[in-house]
């Protein structure tokens, strides 16, 4: 009797051993088997590629950005457009592994789903070359390319995007690096270690005080205040709890209503709106803007952030005019710009427009996602108003376009070289058009580039007008 007792107990502990196996087999299939596909250190995914010729990657149109092409017994990557794509569609090295969208989409490009990982994906040698699925982006790559242009090897960040549908037009950002296997292995360590961040996607990670142009979102909670019609006194500076606030180069506009501060970019009126608007309308708009919430994207972008947990006076003064401790990226800004432009609706950013098979046939099409209401339709449509008039009458007269209606917002950021005097602030624009019907919105930044009104606005001009012209 005491036998049979050990052998039941001992067949019990081998039946709970077989269960936890299965359910750990199970976990794994169910939930980790995608990310352990995607690993560099997979040695399976490396004889899958030996014999898979990566998908194509195109732009909207039909352009070809990315293709596989055989090079003896090796399938190597081609990026026909060099660095221009770098920080979008990364790169796929068997040494470095991949990054952006090559990353993102590695198994959609090698064909592999769900079933395949399991049956018939490792082969030998005599197994015919297979051909993965092809991507199409959003991006225009003459925007894209102009993009490049502009910001002339200078270090910042391009994005536009469709405001009512989330669709990512450009997505320039510099400096980049040669996405091309060789180069890359050739680069790696000098890229790594140089201090200008070659690797670093200004456009999606790289977070910046937004200046002046952070005074759209403090606009629309004023406008929610009822403060939209409120006049202020504008001498120049204004001194709140010890600190000194001015205007550029010192102007003083006199008694301006909030439309006209918009306009000019006065920092006196808007230091002075912060501390009336108070911490809890800032928290609430910049909340519903999107600050502190992870960007849902194609590739990795950064936080925005505004981490105050209390604002004294000065914080609030410093926040309002986009200083402090703000930071956006440029995607973010575009995002919030296109926000305003659709009725206050804030969209989902989308690259990946579609997936076809290697036979060409659309295997999935994205659609539009709708994020959130960052404020009211009528909230948004005021904003608008004021926004034209910083084109047409203010400091981003270097964005208008004849025959258009532009609507923007300037914004010079101080950084920690203009702080000390050693070198210009960044040079912001955001705006879009046309303004009665939007179609494009665009976040330009250009590191050290001085007044927004000046660079970063002239290139924003040359997007839109680009795109409109077509």
């Amino acid at each position: 009797m005491d036998e049979n007792k050990k052998i039941i107990q001992v067949l019990v502990a081998i039946c709970f051993l077989f269960f936890i196996i299965v359910g750990y087999l199970t976990y794994i299939q169910l939930f980790r088997s995608r990310d352990l596909m995607a690993n560099v250190y997979n040695r399976r995914q490396y004889k899958i590629e030996e014999n898979t010729a990566r998908g194509n990657i195109y732009d909207r149109n039909g352009v070809l950005l990315a293709y596989s092409e055989a090079n003896g017994e090796v399938q190597e990557r081609i990026y026909p457009y060099g660095a221009l794509y770098s920080q979008v569609i990364g790169y796929s090295s068997k040494v470095y592994g991949k990054s952006q969208i090559e990353a993102a989409y590695n198994n959609v490009l090698l064909g592999i789903d769900d079933l395949s990982q399991v049956f018939g994906m490792v082969s030998g040698s005599n197994y015919p070359t297979r051909k993965g699925n092809n991507l199409y982006l959003t991006i225009d790559h003459k925007l894209q390319a102009l993009g490049g242009e502009l910001l002339n090897g200078r270090k910042g960040a391009v994005v536009a995007m469709d405001p009512k549908t989330g669709e990512v037009l450009a997505l320039a950002s510099s400096p980049n690096f040669d996405p091309h296997a060789k180069k890359l292995e050739e680069n790696w360590q000098s890229m790594i270690e140089s201090p200008d961040a070659p690797f670093l996607c200004r456009a999606t990670q790289g977070l910046y005080a937004p200046g002046s142009t952070f005074k759209i979102l403090v606009t629309a909670a004023a406008v929610e205040k009822g403060l939209e019609s409120k006049v202020f006194d504008d001498n120049g500076s204004v001194v709140i709890d010890g600190r000194e606030i001015r205007n550029s180069e010192s102007r003083a506009y006199g008694k301006i209503d909030l439309k006209r501060a918009l306009a000019v970019s006065s920092n006196v009126v808007y230091a002075q709106l912060g501390t009336e608007l108070g911490m809890e309308s800032f928290v609430d708009i910049t909340y519903r803007a999107g600050f502190e919430k992870e960007i849902p994207f194609d590739i990795p972008t950064s936080k925005s952030r505004f981490p105050y947990e209390n604002m004294n006076k000065i914080d609030l003064a410093e926040a309002a005019i986009g200083q402090g401790k703000v930071l956006v990226s440029p995607l973010h800004m575009a995002m919030i710009t296109s926000a305003i432009a659709n009725e206050g609706v804030m969209m989902e950013p989308v690259l990946v427009k579609s997936i076809t098979n290697s036979e060409g046939k659309t295997t999935k099409e994205l659609k539009p996602v709708k994020l959130g209401n960052v404020m009211e339709k009528s909230v948004a449509e005021k904003i608008k108003i004021m926004m034209q008039e910083v084109v047409t009458s203010g400091t981003g007269h270097n964005a208008a376009i004849k025959g258009i209606n532009v609507a923007g917002k300037t914004g010079t950021a101080e950084n920690e070289l203009s702080v000390k005097k050693k070198a210009k602030a960044h040079s912001w624009f955001v705006g879009f058009a046309p303004a009665e019907d939007p179609k494009i919105a665009v976040a330009v930044i250009v590191e050290y580039g001085g007044s927004g009104g000046d660079v970063a606005a002239s290139i924003a001009r040359r997007i839109m007008s680009e795109y409109l012209s077509n």
